[in-house]
């Protein structure tokens, strides 16, 4: 009976003894198959690191040529700035010039007593193209020395012009003294009397100067006069809105 006991006690402790290597080589197998994963994380680490490494290298590439195109980008930006400055010193400058050359060009032609030949006249076929729609003028004189209808009267008008509707009448003075306005006032209900025409046609009167002030403007539209001065760009009227009582 002891033996058969003795021998069963055997055969339970090779079982445990054969289940504690088993265990053991599923260990070693568990920590070698651990090792190895860990490893190949370790690689995977590693390229992955390097892999940020040469984006980090191209970012701060990246970043450097990010930069220098911003200081181009600056630099450009100032020499438009300067170059924007420079048109518009440029612009002021050639509008001082225009402005500077006009008023020689009237001082000059005062002087010499030629502003109504020199200034005046050349502007008035523009005037007319502009505002009155004027194409082609069937008449035009400067100095125009004229008998009234009467023979009474000889005087002489600086420019005269004429369509087929509209005949204008300009005074020209050099000094637009307001005695000069009210004498052109006067004169405007009498020039039937030398333009017989004056009925059948629209009267159109100019009074024309190198200068105006707002004092002779306002004078003269409240008279139905067009007020024709120098501006930037050569003779220009004033106060075009007078043509709507004149037509």
């Amino acid at each position: 009976m002891a033996e058969p006991a003795l021998n069963e006690r055997f055969s339970d402790l090779e079982r445990a003894m054969m289940e504690l290597a088993y265990q053991s080589m599923r260990t070693d197998m568990a920590i070698k198959e651990l090792t190895r994963e860990t490893k190949t994380f370790q690689w995977e680490m590693k390229a992955f690191k390097n892999e940020m490494k040469d984006f980090k290298d191209e970012m701060k590439d990246f970043k450097d040529e990010m930069k220098d195109f911003k200081d181009e980008m600056k630099d450009f930006k100032d020499e438009m700035i300067d170059f924007k400055d420079e048109m518009k010193q440029y612009k002021i400058d050639s509008e001082a010039d225009r402005k500077r050359m006009n008023k020689q060009w009237g001082d000059l032609a005062n002087k010499m007593g030629t502003i109504v030949e020199d200034i005046v006249a050349p502007s008035v076929a523009g005037i007319a193209r502009k505002y009155f729609q004027v194409e082609d003028l069937d008449f035009f004189a400067v100095r125009l020395r004229k008998l009234n209808t009467a023979g009474t009267s000889r005087r002489e008008f600086d420019v005269v012009a004429e369509t087929r509707d509209l005949i204008f009448v300009i005074e020209t003075k050099a000094t637009p003294r307001t005695e000069y306005i009210s004498d052109f006032i006067r004169l405007i209900p009498e020039l039937k009397s030398w333009f017989p025409v004056i009925g059948e046609k629209k009267l159109i009167p100019i009074f024309a100067s190198l200068y105006l002030s707002k004092e002779n403007i306002s004078y003269l539209s409240s008279n139905n006069i067009l007020a024709m001065a120098m501006q930037d760009d050569g003779m220009d009227l004033y106060n075009p809105e007078v043509r709507e009582y004149l037509l």
